[in-house]
């Protein structure tokens, strides 16, 4: 109720003409952005979960689940042989429950904010970077919950049953503060990925569009793949440590995995170098290099897609 209230206002302060009903910059209405990004979001989740359950094993599995590091390939190996195909799909209903939603406010939020910060130059870089940052912000505050639960049915040999035994159990057991112990480590890597995101994709976009302008407009899904791909890939690359910890802190206790006296940050880096060196900051950065440059050409993509879907439907 509070936040329902309080967006009328937050309308009228800062961007009158962005309600439920009005235009945006882009000839498009509030809600179409919320819809072409919650379809954006559950595509590419979807499309990439296998390898996003690589990830977190190798993550979780650098910590006192395992004393030898795995590979890409040995992770993969062990879990087709020991769970079959169905194993790298553990978790993906909470990943459906929690991308759409997620993905509706980020880019409607991204949306608004360049237009509002960027004083109609399309090459501010810095309101596309704050934008992203924003954007996350309020994404994170409502994917997180279900993020945890689905790091830890991804886990070998979970011990929750699906979506809502892990939620039932992790309140009772835990509390509610449990789906939230890696906000802030959530925000504080989050923040940066996505800065790094969509400065990175709205200046490679407009390099490939520089270089052939004539056939720009043919090549379009090429060029919004291609920018996307290329700002997940760097973006992923850059942020990995700070992922690392918000797999820790989500899967702590599950598993006999660490369970750790403090949600700081800090606190987790130091854990980790103790056990695993430096290079425990840097596990499974291959298969998160390998979901976000692919998930981040289909998002890119596929938002674009139902952007351009809604402008030629409105008449735009």
């Amino acid at each position: 109720m509070a936040a329902t209230e309080a967006t009328p206002k937050f309308r009228t302060e800062f961007h009158p003409e962005l309600s439920v009903s009005g235009p945006t910059h882009d000839g498009l209405h509030f809600w179409q952005y919320m819809i072409a990004g919650s379809i954006a979001g559950l595509v590419e989740h979807m499309a990439m979960f296998p390898v996003d359950t690589l990830k977190t094993r190798m993550q979780v599995l650098s910590g006192s689940c395992s004393v030898q590091p795995i590979g890409v390939r040995q992770a993969l190996g062990s879990i087709l042989k020991l769970e079959g195909a169905a194993g790298l799909y553990r978790g993906i209903g909470a990943m459906g429950l929690g991308a759409g939603p997620a993905h509706a406010v980020y880019f409607s939020v991204y949306e608004f904010c360049k237009e509002a910060l960027s004083g109609g130059d399309p090459n501010n870089s810095a309101a596309h970077a704050v934008s992203g940052v924003c954007a996350t912000l309020t994404s994170d505050a409502v994917f997180t919950p279900m993020d945890m639960v689905k790091q830890r049915l991804q886990l070998k040999g979970s011990p929750y049953r699906g979506v809502v035994d892990c939620v039932r159990r992790v309140l009772m057991e835990e509390g509610m503060g449990a789906f939230y112990a890696s906000y802030r480590t959530t925000v504080v890597m989050n923040a940066p990925f996505t800065a790094v995101q969509f400065a990175t994709y709205e200046a490679v976009k407009r390099a490939l569009m520089e270089v052939s302008p004539e056939s720009a407009e043919e090549e379009r899904l090429v060029v919004h793949a291609t920018a996307g791909a290329a700002a997940g890939a760097l973006a992923a690359a850059v942020t990995t440590p700070l992922d690392v910890v918000k797999t820790q802190l989500q899967c702590q206790g599950v598993c006999g995995c660490d369970k750790f006296s403090s949600s700081s940050t800090g606190h987790v880096i130091q854990t980790v170098i103790r056990k695993d060196g430096y290079r425990g900051l840097m596990r499974g950065y291959v298969p998160r290099v390998l979901f976000h440059a692919p998930a981040a050409a289909i998002c890119w993509s596929t938002y674009e897609a139902s952007k351009s879907f809604f402008q030629k439907f409105s008449g735009s």
